[in-house]
């Protein structure tokens, strides 16, 4: 009898537990809901400031709004990180053609790899080689490569349904592109864009020429869908087609920029940390909503969350912008530096950096036991139709504090629309829903109210 009112006693401290977390988690997203402030961040950042290459003059007052609207949520600390960036300018508009006789052409949209080099001013025009990957380069050999341009067509593969997955499985033509077509004497590379859409928007992307001395540097651009296609087609038809780009772009001096930096203190274990964070630094053709403006307000909002709702965190809740993702993740690389210098005890990171749409889940970098214990909150996220609770990728910029003890997660929002934008022209706010990026952000404050109050296994 007395064994029967132990596990009673027991069962019953572990409903009244289930019901505090389910009440607080629908005050969570009740606020999140009608009280957000996400949503009108994204707004200002988007519209009021636009695309925020790191370096650029939009990067910096992306730095000082954010920093004054942490300011003004009464946080417990709000500092700015600084270090240095690359600063990598476009310059004018891309422009290209197909051409298939002399005078004879057809324009397609380009634009140049992040960190590429400008063509010659007046352009590059050469015969055109199409390749489905690096593998391919070796198998043709210099003769064949020599004095071309090097056309990368290996689309993203529509049968994987998780859409990182097959942006994973070819985004290396675009990184590496040109750093190996150029051991081959290629002239110039142009790189299908990563998107499973076929539009006309081509997607910037930042590429790497490795240890490739300044002077045998060769430019790379990518070309839309469309564009990829017509271009295919026509080679098809008339393997002697020229194709011609211009580009301006160039490398400057580093410049100073900061991760903005926003916490609340912990009531009982206050040198515990739990960070939230996105990157705030983001291509320059679109204005970089969904990447990744959406990860930086939500970050935001996991604190005022937390304040509206009257929630007194036990461990320090911190929000980190990181700058440089994009093109060199100097940010969160400096961001660990600090960390481990000052011998800081982050035990959960979080990470929103898969754009602003319907959140699915999380996927998690952890020990087996940390794993469990996450998926054992599954059923609280049901209700908001987030199941979604794996092993998986958490984070560019977190991912640096990983010290084999503590839990990484990302945010998994639904995949199939995000490269539909990602690095484009169309990332843009019109394209974020109020809703569903108040529901990620209510998603992560959950999560981090989870962590906070049970902590992680040791």
């Amino acid at each position: 009898m007395k064994k029967i009112s132990v596990l009673f006693f027991f069962a019953s401290l572990i409903t009244i537990a289930q019901t505090k977390d389910e009440q607080q988690i629908k005050r969570i997203y009740d606020a999140a809901l009608t009280q957000g402030s996400a949503y009108n961040w994204l707004n200002h950042l988007s519209n009021q400031i636009g695309g925020r290459l790191s370096g650029s003059v939009q990067a910096q007052q992306a730095v000082d709004y954010t920093k004054a609207q942490l300011d003004m949520l009464g946080l417990d600390r709000v500092w700015l990180q600084p270090f240095m960036v690359p600063k990598w300018v476009r310059g004018t508009p891309e422009f290209a053609y197909i051409e298939t006789n002399p005078g004879i052409t057809t324009n397609v949209p380009i634009c140049a790899l992040g960190g590429s080099v400008a063509t010659p001013l007046v352009g590059l025009k050469a015969n055109v080689v199409e390749v489905k990957g690096l593998e391919d380069l070796k198998a043709l050999g210099e003769e064949k490569i020599r004095g071309r341009i090097v056309f990368f067509n290996r689309p993203m593969d529509p049968t994987e349904i998780d859409t990182f997955e097959s942006y994973t499985g070819c985004v290396d033509q675009r990184y590496n592109g040109a750093e190996e077509a150029a051991k081959y004497g290629a002239v110039g590379v142009v790189v299908r864009s990563m998107t499973l859409r076929l539009d006309d928007y081509p997607h910037a992307g930042a590429m790497s020429y490795g240890d490739t001395p300044l002077e045998n540097r060769i430019p790379a651009a990518a070309i839309s869908t469309k564009g990829a296609e017509l271009l295919s087609t026509t080679l098809k038809l008339n393997p002697k087609i020229k194709f011609y780009f211009k580009q301006n772009c160039r490398q400057e001096e580093d410049v100073e920029s900061f991760n903005v930096i926003g916490e609340i203190t912990g009531t009982t274990h206050p040198d515990e940390i739990i960070l939230v964070g996105g990157h705030l630094d983001s291509w320059d053709l679109g204005d970089g909503s969904h990447d990744d403006g959406a990860g930086c307000v939500q970050s935001m909002e996991v604190l005022h969350l937390l304040k509206t709702t009257g929630y007194k965190p036990k461990r320090t809740i911190r929000a980190v912008l990181f700058m440089n993702e994009e093109n060199g993740l100097r940010g969160g690389n400096r961001y660990k530096k600090i960390a481990y210098e000052k011998k800081e005890n982050h035990i959960f990171a979080l990470e929103s950096d898969a754009g602003g749409f319907s959140p699915r889940g999380f996927s998690f970098e952890s020990s087996k036991a940390n794993l469990e214990r996450a998926q054992s909150w599954a059923s609280l996220f049901e209700p908001y139709l987030v199941h979604f609770f794996k092993e998986g990728y958490s984070g560019a910029d977190i991912r640096p504090l990983d010290n084999g003890e503590m839990v990484l997660a990302g945010l998994r929002p639904d995949s199939q629309r995000y490269f539909d934008h990602h690095h484009a022209e169309n990332d843009t706010f019109e394209h974020v829903n109020k809703r569903e990026l108040e529901l990620g952000a209510a998603a992560m404050t959950s999560l981090v109210y989870l962590f906070d109050t049970y902590g992680i296994v040791n």
